[in-house]
């Protein structure tokens, strides 16, 4: 599969909507969650994130978005947040693209990459750890659902 990971804009707002809608629907099933924050985030959300000057990119085939991923800094530790892929080509390497990109575009001053999943998407966890990141606690997120912190130390 040929894919460019590249930075993404606000002009990419809609596409990375439609994207992030689509893949985070096994975990709204999974939950039993149809209100979880990516699944609800409005267009305009979206678009001021992609124009805050943090970290963002999209991995494209040909001209179709096929996923993304964004950031948010807070001091030294930078959150992954968003990370999609679009259903028909998950499992295909587009997601660790995607994730080792982010990681690679923290600022200077960040010492710490860190995320969140589910503690029963076990897909996810699998994915994480494989890239190198670590469980460091577990929380209950903003609908009720019992997750899981991953961090990763920036070299």
């Amino acid at each position: 599969m040929n894919v460019h990971i590249g930075p993404i804009t606000p002009e990419h707002a809609g596409e990375v909507m439609t994207v992030q809608r689509a893949a985070y629907l096994g975990e709204a099933r999974r939950y039993g969650a149809w209100d979880l924050p990516p699944l609800v985030e409005t267009l305009q959300e979206i678009k001021n994130h992609l124009g805050d000057g943090t970290p963002a990119l999209g991995a494209f085939q040909g001209a179709r978005l096929i996923g993304s991923v964004r950031s948010r800094i807070d001091g030294d530790r930078m959150e992954v947040a968003r990370l999609s892929v679009a259903p028909d080509v998950q499992g295909g390497g587009v997601g660790r693209r995607l994730l080792d990109g982010i990681s690679t575009l923290a600022p200077e001053q960040v010492r710490v990459v860190w995320l969140f999943t589910g503690v029963e998407s076990d897909g996810n966890l699998r994915f994480y750890e494989s890239a190198g990141f670590v469980r460091t606690h577990e929380h209950d997120d903003a609908v009720g659902i019992r997750c899981v912190t991953l961090e990763q130390k920036v070299i």
